[in-house]
């Protein structure tokens, strides 16, 4: 498949889990946090924000983020419309989680903008005052490596 069709495959995969999350919009907004961290392939810093609506169905909740990173001579800015499954660690104030989730992955360099569809598979831990720590893969588009720390307040 050339990467025209890849694009547009991915890009039509991104809409279509946006759409079908009519179900995650129906459901409150539990929490909103903010994100920094580091990412391999491009090398960059990057900082974000995210809203919570959950859960969609038992343990499992919508989470998309916003991501802008900077570095390597690029500057991406991702959507990312993630679902996390949470684990509550049992007589411990953490919850584990794993996730994924289609992304749309703008990269700006001098002298070109190129959009591209992407996929993340995301593992996480979150303290019950908020903290949370987590580390994502990602594919064709998104950055392959991300290590970040962030903080959600409760809504």
């Amino acid at each position: 498949m050339n990467t025209s069709a890849t694009r547009t495959v991915v890009l039509l995969a991104c809409l279509l889990v946006g759409l079908s999350a009519r179900s995650a919009q129906a459901q409150s907004l539990t929490e909103i946090g903010g994100r920094l961290g580091v990412s391999g392939d491009p090398t960059q810093f990057y900082i974000g924000g995210h809203g919570d609506f959950g859960p969609v169905i038992d343990k499992l909740s919508f989470r998309p983020n916003l991501e802008l990173g900077v570095g390597d001579n690029v500057t991406e800015l991702g959507f990312n419309f993630e679902f996390a499954y949470k684990i509550p660690v049992p007589n411990r104030p953490v919850t584990a989680y794993i996730g994924a989730g289609p992304a749309l992955v703008i990269a700006h360099t001098t002298n070109n903008t190129d959009t591209g569809g992407g996929f993340n598979i995301l593992f996480g831990a979150q303290h019950s005052n908020g903290l949370f720590s987590e580390i994502k893969f990602g594919i064709h588009a998104s950055p392959t490596f991300k290590f970040g720390i962030g903080y959600s307040w409760k809504h």
